[in-house]
């Protein structure tokens, strides 16, 4: 940890407060909120969607939306930035001020190269000509360690892996040495590896220009890792704020011990799993499967999945985790017939199902459930809640009428929605509630197997723990199989009883939890779990510590 001064802060939030104008009436987002940036410090800003974190330190680089009212002191070193017009801010902007967003996709523009965009950030604040500025920019794209820098500086969005897009968000943020940084969710779209590279660039960006950092995120873990003070937002408050050390040992509000405790923790394992029957029958049997994508024009074929075999029997949750584009989400459509295998089969309690054309599978699905990673974009917004639920039953023709409406109310029940949820349409509800509303939706015709594709990665922890708690409940009243694909290691070992690691469309290995996360025979798993950041400083130090040089 960097040692901080307390003499002048980098970022003073004063009494801030922030309410929008909405048709019923003003919404208050952040509620006389006070807390300090120290230069060199990295301040990470938590709590649940909603409790004003994002809107906070928004309101520090005008980014608000007109709707929005402000109120209070933020200073930025000695000049109050509350009420900057939008000219005003767009001179202090990469100048003074900078962010690192969270989707490195939508923060770059697809129809200008990387290395155009950084320079022209540098160009916005300086005198340079375009050669000096491409330059600079080589040498931003160097210090961010994106290799190749001179070759890539052409390179279009669409051409970089999302690591190597967020590096060039976080050149682009510190192309005019700001001296603060607030870095909004900037690792939660990014596999474990490619979290922990940026972390680690991250933490030295810090120690080499002595920028303080804001941290905004849920990721508890990322929090232990990067880290040196923490404020605990809720509700648009500020309920605590402690060294990293101190709020993860002795967390002083109930509202943080609640946080703490709803983190999953690599180690933990599946306490709360019932044991189940190891003579349960195969529900799922996938048999060398392999699937090809077109190559470009002259080009090889690209190789998603290569000879994959798998088994889950009744009852039980294979894990399957591995990096993006190692082929999880690819063998997860095949299990559910959205894509079809170039070799291989998929048989589900003995039928197989990879040759069966669009008439035959319809009956066939019933048989299985897909949760989806995002619970915004899985249920029809032009529908109310009861009728996404409700359309499974109307399409297998299980049920209508007055039977339909007791069917819906039991599932909505069964995921733990009030039953005037039925009525309501997806926009309003929660992420948590519309995930709920996606299992309902995915158990409503009494599935053999369950497909769960990032299902919680898009949630809070808090919702996520309960959404996690709900599954583990469901699935011992209902003993369906379950294929959980995940990045996230922790929730997997909660989860899993077996974990298959993917690379390159490649299975590397197949085993317990405690076979795969805790002796790992591959030297891909090693690094998959030596990425994993855990909610706890010190343990966390250790890791990075041991882990040394893995990631290189």
């Amino acid at each position: 940890m960097t040692e901080t001064t307390q003499s002048a802060p980098a970022l003073s939030f004063q009494r801030l407060s922030v309410s929008f104008a909405t048709d019923a009436g003003s919404v208050r987002a952040v509620d006389e909120v006070s807390f300090d940036v120290q230069p060199g410090e990295v301040l990470a800003v938590v709590g649940e969607s909603g409790s004003g974190k994002s809107v906070s330190s928004r309101a520090a680089i005008g980014l608000l939306p007109d709707t929005a009212r402000v109120s209070g002191t933020v200073l930025l070193g000695d000049r109050d930035v509350a009420t900057l017009s939008d000219k005003q801010f767009t001179a202090l902007r990469g100048k003074d001020i900078a962010m690192v967003f969270q989707e490195p996709g939508a923060a770059l523009d697809p129809l200008f190269t990387v290395g155009y965009q950084v320079s022209e950030a540098v160009r916005a604040h300086s005198d340079m000509n375009r050669r000096e500025a491409r330059e600079r920019a080589i040498e931003l794209l160097r210090l961010v360690r994106l290799p190749d820098p001179e070759h890539r500086y052409d390179y279009y969005p669409h051409q970089l892996s999302g690591g190597q897009k967020q590096r060039v968000v976080i050149a682009t943020a510190i192309a005019c040495d700001p001296a603060v940084i607030i870095a909004d969710e900037p690792t939660t779209a990014l596999d474990v590896t490619v979290q922990a590279e940026i972390l680690e660039l991250l933490r030295d960006l810090r120690d080499r220009m002595g920028s303080a950092i804001v941290l905004i995120t849920h990721n508890m873990g990322v929090v232990a890792d990067l880290a040196d003070r923490v404020v605990v937002m809720n509700a648009g408050r500020v309920v605590e704020i402690a060294s990293v050390e101190k709020l993860f040992d002795e967390p002083e509000a109930d509202y943080t011990r609640t946080l703490l405790d709803a983190v999953p923790h690599l180690g933990q394992g599946h306490t709360g799993k019932a044991a189940t029957d190891e003579d349960a029958p195969v529900v799922l049997e996938v048999s060398g499967l392999t699937v090809q994508f077109p190559g470009p024009i002259g080009g090889a074929p690209f190789k998603a999945v290569d000879n994959v075999s798998l088994t889950v029997a009744r009852g039980r949750t294979l894990g399957l985790v591995g990096e993006s584009g190692s082929g999880k989400s690819t063998i997860g459509r095949c299990v559910a017939a959205l894509q079809k295998p170039t070799s291989g089969t998929v048989t589900i309690l003995g039928q197989e199902i990879t040759g069966l054309s669009q008439r035959a599978l319809r009956p066939v699905r019933g048989r299985f459930g897909f949760v989806f990673q995002d619970p915004a974009t899985s249920l029809n917004p032009r529908l109310r809640v009861g009728d996404c639920v409700a359309e499974p039953l109307l399409v297998h023709k299980v049920a209508k009428g007055e039977k339909l409406r007791t069917r819906v109310t039991e599932l909505l029940d069964a995921v733990r929605l009030p039953k005037d949820t039925a009525e309501r349409y997806p926009h309003e509800l929660s992420g948590g509630q519309r995930q709920r509303a996606n299992l309902a939706r995915a158990l409503a015709l009494g599935p053999d197997l369950l497909v769960a594709d990032e299902p919680t990665s898009a949630l809070d922890v808090s919702v996520q723990a309960s959404v996690l708690d709900l599954f583990e409940e469901l699935q011992r009243e209902w003993q369906f199989a379950c294929l959980f694909i995940s990045h996230d290691l922790a929730v997997v070992d909660r989860l899993a009883d077996e974990i298959a690691v993917l690379r390159d469309g490649v299975l590397q290995e197949v085993g317990t939890p405690d076979a795969i996360l805790r002796n790992p025979q591959t030297e891909y798993t090693r690094r998959l779990v030596a990425a994993v950041p855990v909610p706890d400083p010190a343990e966390q130090r250790r890791r990075r510590e041991a882990s040394a040089g893995l990631f290189d």
